[in-house]
């Protein structure tokens, strides 16, 4: 897979604004970039971590109630700690300082509960075309995923916009060849390709328990046209 930016990035849900963007800008310290509008009466927040982007998304309307995804913690490398700083957002979900290079955690670590990880071991080196770092651990770019339990994980089909974490994004520099190359690879589609004005081509795929990692291209970082 051909990167266009060294880090993942991490979408979730709320309906609870201010709570969430005075947790994120203040309580975690995370620099708040800007908002675009994703339409429906839904706004994207966008915070920087160490190069990575937390997707704030507040929905005007109320989320619907789905099953948790199977993404159950973030860790954020920060500079200075001796220990981690376990906190938790607004609606519960699990994010923690930890100390940069702690567990080969440079940027950041997406924390899954997954059914199988020998399934999720093949999506994530094969599908994927992550690097194994060790057991449960895939590194793209500068950001690990992590397989930090294994319990039961409900699929929640095609639907995906609940509460909580739901999403990663990885940047590339061609969204129609690694979104095809994912699905030869024994990858399931999530979201065919679509594109957003002359700002980004985007398609969704779905990893073996349902979770939705988005395939983006965007001009601003490919530095050409769509």
């Amino acid at each position: 897979m051909k990167l266009a930016k060294q880090h993942l990035d991490v979408g979730l849900f709320s309906n609870k604004r201010d709570e969430q963007l005075a947790f994120w800008q203040q309580t975690v310290g995370l620099p708040y970039d800007h908002m675009g509008k994703l339409g429906g009466g839904m706004q994207q927040h966008r915070h920087d971590m160490n190069g990575s982007i937390l997707k704030m998304n507040h929905a005007r309307d109320p989320l619907p109630t789905l099953a948790p995804s199977g993404i159950i913690g973030l860790q954020i490398a920060r500079e200075g700690l001796s220990t981690p700083v376990e906190l938790a957002d607004p609606d519960g979900n699990k994010v923690t300082l930890v100390p940069k290079g702690r567990d080969g955690v440079e940027g950041i670590a997406v924390l899954l509960r997954v059914n199988d990880p020998a399934a999720h071991d093949r999506f994530w080196t094969e599908a994927m075309q992550y690097e194994r770092v060790g057991e449960g651990r895939y590194r793209c770019g500068d950001s690990l995923m992590v397989i930090a339990e294994q319990g039961k994980v409900e699929h929640r089909g095609t639907l995906w916009r609940g509460p909580g974490y739901r999403y990663t994004t990885v940047q590339v520099f061609d969204c129609i060849a690694e979104y095809e190359g994912i699905l030869a690879r024994g990858g399931t589609s999530g979201g065919e390709v679509r594109v957003l004005g002359d700002t980004v081509r985007y398609a969704f795929v779905c990893d073996p328990d349902g979770n939705h990692i988005e395939i983006s291209q965007r001009a601003s970082l490919t530095g050409g046209t769509l």
